[in-house]
């Protein structure tokens, strides 16, 4: 017998000697939690336990096709890779206690890209290849997470997640339900020539609350509605002989039976209608209302948004913004992400901001057309139940003394729009980026010279606005103006390349917190001692990163998520890397949301820090997965504009 013989003959004594031990400690992390015992006890009989020294090469890239699958024990493996144009290896990963490889180069049957090194003193249980291809055929949980990895334990997350809000509201629903389950009868039609009073009757006989307008090929023309019908009854002059289509709204909403419950509220929510008409191949195949959506979820997004848009007075306004904590309660219970969760939140706070405009414009109208802006989370589509005001206006003007005029006429109205915005519990911006701000209420051609100076003179300062103002959209009021203006910063922003490099290093400012000898680098003095922070440290790196790249390949999107999707089908970034950075975004944002939650039901101060030791081994997990993709973000930044 060798002495390699030797050793592996002792290391699977070792293991078998504490079976029961290994199986426990197996049983605390994923995917083995979710395993079947027979299956984690096949796999702890064909184990080996193997000891490699601090500094000690496990795994190299020369060693050909991997024919080992390890499980840390205890210790830490760190993954190191050699990038063109860097003097020394980059770290690419660590895996600790609990975490497995090489996943990718066992399935692919491959040697390992990533030389994999003994961090400290190390503890591995270790199985053959074909001991694991035979427990990959065996044990569907394993499998899944050997296809999936990270994908498969955010699975989890959301799962737990959804379960520790659904233990507080009843039954589980699911906001990704096809709308095709939840449109159970034939939708009631009738011609463009139908006399209203008899639409109205199939109406009745039917029991439903609308009626769809169709052609020959039944294409929807119009949507009539109990709504409708009531407008039409208060007017004394309606004549209910008059044909359908003289009453009807043209050109109804429609998504495909194939799309979500959440699209369908979305949809209701962004246009204030109650009816969704669903579409296949150009023919009306049902339709879905927010009665529906209830039914099947309990969720009153839609009454809620009609709610904000129509309340009479402010303090209206404030009561109901109350309900939105419940109402993200609620969303996370029947199944919505973290993007889900963020996107309505957002489309409430326009509800909310666009009713307090009006209601500050029916007490002051200043009678000059303005369009209202929102920068940073807001203009990103990105809000979480902590948000502070960024805002501006945007007017039409001749010439500069015009443009002062109007500036004096527009700036009190809109500190009194900025004062209602904090009474809605939106937190006046600490550094007055806010529309009262005479810097900040500016004519078009005022807006491009601003952009213009910004891109030009590459300042600090110039940088840290450049990560506010660019990620924009307007809220209230037209849009033409802004978009052609932005049109050409874009234009400007992709022939400068200093620009972007100097972008680019602002992009590299705030690292995220995983060092090389321990899970987490966080705060070690003050009142944030034990602390990181989700989002400067977390979601920043890609947010700045997903904004630069945008900006330098013309891509107008402000969202995040929608920036990383266009950068990958445009080829800027690899689909597995997009993918992946998809995907941890979305969970830092999970927990920096499940924070806020658990702040606001303790009547706390909302806070984006965080201590990590609260968090369970799978969070943890994941988020330290998380913070080394946006940490591979910037090393590509950094790469790609030399830095």
């Amino acid at each position: 017998m060798t002495r390699e013989d030797r050793f592996a003959a002792a290391g699977k004594t070792a293991v078998m000697q504490n079976v029961h031990g290994t199986i426990s400690f197996l049983l605390a992390y994923p995917p083995f939690n979710l395993m079947e015992h027979a299956h984690l006890a096949w796999l702890v009989e064909h184990a080996q336990l193997r000891f490699y020294a601090a500094g000690e090469q496990i795994l190299h890239p020369q060693d050909g096709p991997a024919q080992q699958f390890f499980i840390v024990k205890q210790g830490l493996i760190r993954g190191e890779r050699l990038i063109a144009g860097q003097p020394v290896p980059d770290t690419t990963f660590e895996i600790s206690a609990g975490e497995c490889f090489p996943l990718a180069a066992l399935i692919g049957e491959r040697a390992t890209r990533t030389v994999h090194l003994a961090g400290e003193d190390t503890f591995c249980l270790t199985i053959s290849r074909d001991d694991f291809v035979s427990l990959f055929r065996r044990s569907l949980p394993f499998r899944d997470f050997a296809l999936r990895g990270v994908s498969s334990l955010l699975d989890q997350v959301n799962q737990q997640a959804q379960q520790q809000a659904s233990e507080s509201l009843g039954s589980h629903y699911s906001l990704d339900a096809e709308l095709a389950e939840l449109s159970g009868r034939a939708p009631v039609t009738c011609a463009a020539d139908t006399p209203i009073r008899a639409a109205v009757k199939l109406m009745h006989q039917a029991s439903v609350g609308s009626i769809v307008i169709t052609d020959a090929q039944q294409a929807p023309l119009g949507i009539f509605t109990l709504r409708d019908l009531r407008g039409l009854i208060a007017d004394a002059s309606g004549d209910l002989e008059q044909p359908i289509s003289q009453v009807m709204t043209p050109n109804p909403s429609y998504l495909p039976s194939s799309a979500s419950a959440f699209d369908a509220a979305i949809a209701m929510t962004s246009e204030h209608i109650a009816h969704i008409c669903l579409v296949d191949g150009g023919r009306l195949t049902g339709v879905v209302s927010e009665r529906d959506l209830f039914s099947l979820q309990r969720v009153d997004l839609v009454h809620m948004a009609r709610t904000l848009r129509e309340a009479p007075r402010l303090e209206s306004l404030i009561a109901l913004r109350s309900d939105i904590r419940r109402l993200v309660d609620s969303m996370l219970a029947h199944g919505a992400s973290s993007t889900q969760v963020t996107r309505i939140i957002t489309l409430l706070n326009d509800h909310s901001v666009r009713r307090v405009i009006e209601l500050c414009l029916q007490q002051h109208d200043p009678g000059i057309e303005f369009s209202w802006l929102c920068f940073g989370s807001e203009g990103r589509q990105e809000q979480t139940l902590h948000t502070d005001q960024d805002n501006g206006i945007l007017f039409a003007t001749e010439g500069p003394h015009q443009a002062d005029q109007a500036r004096e006429r527009l700036l009190p109205v809109a500190q009194r729009i900025n004062q209602a915005l904090a009474r809605c519990g939106f937190t006046l911006c600490k550094g007055n980026i806010m529309a009262g701000n005479p810097q900040l209420c500016l004519s078009a051609s005022e807006w491009a010279a601003r952009f213009e100076r910004m891109i030009n003179s590459t300042t600090p300062q110039n940088l840290l606005a450049s990560s506010i103002y660019f990620d924009f959209r307007v809220v209230w009021g037209k849009a033409d103006a802004a978009e052609r203006m932005f049109q050409s910063v874009l234009k400007r922003i992709a022939s400068n390349t200093l620009f972007q490099q100097q972008m680019a290093q602002n992009a590299l400012l705030h690292r995220p917190p995983i060092g090389r000898l321990r899970e987490f680098i966080l705060a070690r003095s003050g009142s944030e001692k034990d602390t990181l922070d989700l989002k400067v440290q977390g979601l920043g790196p890609f947010v700045d990163g997903a904004r630069l790249l945008a900006l330098a390949n013309g891509i107008t999107a402000s969202n995040t998520l929608t920036r990383l999707q266009m950068l990958r089908d445009a080829g800027v970034i690899e689909p597995l890397d997009a993918d992946a950075y998809v995907e941890a975004y979305q969970f830092i944002q999970l927990v920096r949301m499940q924070q806020h939650q658990l702040q606001d039901t303790d009547g706390k101060a909302f806070s984006n820090r965080i201590d990590p030791d609260q968090l369970n081994h799978l969070d943890r997990r994941i988020l330290r997965e998380s913070f080394r993709q946006a940490k591979r973000l910037q090393a590509s930044l950094a790469l790609r504009y030399n830095l």
